[in-house]
């Protein structure tokens, strides 16, 4: 495995930075073989190729982690069905990811590399054919939207029901939602803003201060009423119950979400670990959820909450970005860490606990961005 995984990450470099060729040459090859495959995919193409290879990348960097290859890839391949994929379409994304690697990486490419990615390619479909087999759920759940409650022009909080079946989560994790009578078939990930419960209950908080298709049909078109589509949950960011840590949660924007579920979760059996919630945004109107989280310190003694703003200096409370601020109040070597926001600022936080040395399997994050 060390040298496929060699060979996958040296050959990565050759096409990382024509990512936009490489996956307009994938799309353009997949659909010249089975022009069928086209109606799983929106009409717009737009950041499609971008999810494709966030996949690649994710599994390329887990290649070397049997255990987080293994659990990424079956969790990839339950969360396929929603785009109704079956056992014969892999076989035609593999020759078509192939032809588009060649074309990208150019004279670099070599029948070594070649190879490994074949290998590479055959564990990772077999891994989510596994995975997808193995779950007894539906590919989605409908859910009906119960309440929906803007905070300034770009921000909304939705709670919905989900239908038909119980959905399990665990708290931390973040599913795909799909607004169909929008945007048919295009699908975006949202974490889950509550802890699981046992009415189907999901929140979700959803920012679109540009044009996003999904997003943007959450925060300013979607009603209650409506009906979206719920993959499968998905995401690692959950909470380690033998663990005797104190915990550091950070942050931005509505990357509160997943950090209040854990919270909620934390407040159902937690009595002996210290909670830090760090909360940034820029302006103090963005900080929608630091009122919900200041009613949970005041019940839980072994909460606290840190606000801060990077753009409004009259703030009462912390100045600066929030990474900077989590600096300020370390070192949180002996503390789990979780981390949810932006890709610039998860990075950030990042490079923080790792000057403070917090061991990395300490560590847990989503993202949804290319970090």
């Amino acid at each position: 495995m060390d040298n496929l995984a060699r060979l996958l990450k040296e050959s990565w470099t050759l096409v990382e930075d024509d990512r936009v060729r490489l996956s307009g040459h994938f799309y353009a090859r997949l659909f010249l073989l089975d022009p069928a495959l086209r109606q799983l995919f929106p009409v717009q193409m737009t950041g499609q190729g971008d999810r494709l290879l966030e996949a690649i990348i994710t599994a390329i960097h887990t290649v070397d982690d049997p255990e987080s290859f293994d659990e990424f890839l079956r969790a990839l391949g339950r969360d396929h069905r929603k785009y109704h994929v079956d056992d014969s379409h892999y076989a035609t994304m593999g020759v078509a990811l192939l032809d588009a690697l060649r074309s990208t990486a150019g004279d670099g490419w070599n029948l070594e590399y070649d190879q490994a990615w074949r290998e590479a390619y055959a564990a990772i479909t077999a891994l989510m054919v596994a995975g997808a087999k193995a779950d007894d759920d539906p590919p989605f759940w409908h859910a009906e939207v119960l309440t929906h409650e803007r905070y300034g022009p770009d921000t909304a909080v939705l709670t919905c029901r989900a239908l038909q079946h119980p959905l399990r989560w665990q708290a931390g994790q973040y599913v795909s939602l799909e607004a169909p009578r929008h945007h048919p078939r295009v699908w975006r990930n949202y974490s889950i803003a509550n802890a699981p419960n046992d009415d189907n209950l999901l929140e979700f908080h959803v920012r679109s201060p540009g044009a996003g298709w999904v997003s943007g049909a959450l925060v300013r078109r979607v009603r209650p009423g409506e009906l979206l589509r719920v993959a499968a949950p998905m995401g690692s960011m959950t909470l380690d119950r033998d663990s005797e840590r104190d915990v550091l949660c950070v942050a931005g924007g509505v990357g509160l979400a997943p950090i209040k579920a854990l919270v909620e979760e934390l407040a159902t059996y937690n009595r002996t670990r210290w909670v830090h919630v760090f909360y940034g945004a820029r302006q103090a109107a963005d900080l929608y959820g630091l009122a919900g989280l200041q009613e949970l310190v005041a019940v839980h003694p072994w909460l606290s909450v840190t606000p801060a703003c990077s753009e409004e200096p009259d703030f009462d409370g912390e100045q600066g970005d929030i990474p900077d601020v989590v600096a300020r109040y370390g070192p949180w070597t002996t503390h789990d860490c979780y981390v949810s926001g932006s890709a610039r600022m998860v990075r950030s936080t990042l490079r923080v606990l790792a000057a403070d040395e917090v061991p990395p399997p300490h560590i847990r994050y989503d993202t949804f961005g290319d970090l």
